[in-house]
């Protein structure tokens, strides 16, 4: 059992499930290899010990978004590949040298600022085959072989890899696929050019989350999943053409911190939107947008568990409380309210919080503040989640 006593908030990272998803995303990938992609502390999840528990099951290479995710990595004693996949200040190549550090190369003029500091940099390219964020251009209306030709040339760039990304894969519409698939064709291009003007583009990867949930292995060197090992995806409601048994690894909880009693015509929260109709119990609960809780689901009737039973919230989202209408339920303070994850035989996902505040399960996960602190259950160990797998099987045959 967790010590969460004295918590007002909190969330629960189950690493066993984390696990878990990895294996379901290899199983699915077969011969394509897997980088982590750890990018804001693992979308909330916490990067160090996700990065663990991936690297103890097999994944040798990771992706953050910054020189300082990076950095806490190598602090933690992380020793894998670790490509950082956004701009780093071309005044800290020394750092990106001295911790081994893998740089993405934005664009060309991007690439001569990091040659000219005149160490040797391990280095990725991007190519931008129709995102239009960062990469040198690779696309119908514009293709720079000359700056990647450039770039491969450079003295000081060890350049390891070339990589691009695909802004609609998560999207089953005629149209979007036949953009992912020129996108996957101009890429598949660009590698073999280089290849025959004796050029060795290094590792090769394009496949983000739903590039993997819905092409499957395409034969690349790496994939690059990102919330698919915390057993979600951005949107629950889009369909896939795999669809994995994913099993999602956080929970959030917080607790009742006061119950009053409300008789008609009082109203809760800023802005007095919710006025009671007829007399309710309000449950204040230790929680609200400076914890991460999104604004916008004020007022929506999204559904939380007190007990194991659910109620629904009310009135404004403050900075540290929300409230929850809680009538003819045994609430007293202290209580554990689940606002995603399972109680008892319930469940409330992220998603249901997502959809409430117009936005993706990422945002969502990325929201949760520093002052939510992470609690770790499971250790991820490979053996064990094998034998978890094996017995649920077994249980499942036996049906």
């Amino acid at each position: 059992m967790l010590d969460t006593a004295g918590q007002r908030v909190w969330t629960e990272v189950d690493l066993d499930a984390v696990a878990h998803n990895l294996r379901q995303v290899r199983e699915l990938m077969q011969g394509t290899k897997i980088m982590g992609i750890v990018k804001d502390d693992a979308y909330g999840h916490g990067a160090v010990e996700c990065t663990r528990v991936l690297e103890k099951n097999g994944v040798d290479f990771f992706g953050v978004a910054t020189i300082g995710e990076a950095l806490e990595l190598r602090q933690a004693g992380i020793r894998s590949d670790i490509l950082i996949l956004g701009w780093t200040d071309p005044d800290q190549a020394a750092l990106l040298a001295e911790h081994d550090l893998i740089q993405t190369v934005v664009d060309v003029p991007y690439a001569r600022e990091l040659n000219a500091r005149g160490l040797k940099l391990r280095t990725h390219v991007k190519a931008d085959t129709g995102m239009n964020r960062i990469g040198i251009s690779w696309q119908p209306q514009k293709k720079d072989l000359d700056g990647f030709f450039e770039v491969y040339a450079m003295k000081n760039l060890s350049n390891e890899g070339i990589f691009s990304h695909y802004p609609v894969s998560d999207d089953l519409g005629e149209d979007a696929m036949a953009f992912t698939g020129r996108q996957t064709t101009m890429f598949q291009e660009l590698v073999s050019i280089l290849k025959e003007n004796g050029i060795d583009p290094g590792l090769v990867h394009i496949q983000n989350s739903y590039g993997i949930l819905n092409y499957g292995d395409m034969g690349f060197d790496y994939c690059r999943p990102g919330l698919l090992y915390m057993g979600v995806t951005s949107n629950d409601a889009i369909p896939v053409v795999n669809d994995l048994d994913f099993i999602p690894a956080l929970s959030l909880r917080t607790r009742v911190e006061m119950v009053k009693d409300l008789q008609p015509g009082q109203t809760v929260s800023y802005g007095r939107h919710h006025e009671v109709q007829q007399p309710e119990t309000i449950a204040s609960l230790a929680i609200g947008y400076g914890d991460g809780l999104p604004r916008l689901i004020s007022n929506k009737d999204l559904t939380v568990l007190v007990n194991g039973q659910e109620a629904r919230l009310v009135g404004n989202i403050c900075m540290d409380q929300c409230m929850a209408d809680v009538t003819g339920l045994d609430v007293k303070p202290g209580d554990v309210v689940t606002l995603i994850g399972e109680d008892g035989r319930k469940r409330v996902t992220v998603d249901a919080i997502t959809r409430c505040s117009e936005s993706i399960n990422n945002e969502t996960f990325c929201r949760l503040t520093k002052r939510v602190p992470r609690f770790f259950t499971g250790t991820g160990d490979p053996d064990a989640v094998r034998k978890q797998a094996a017995d649920q099987e077994d249980a499942d045959g036996g049906h």
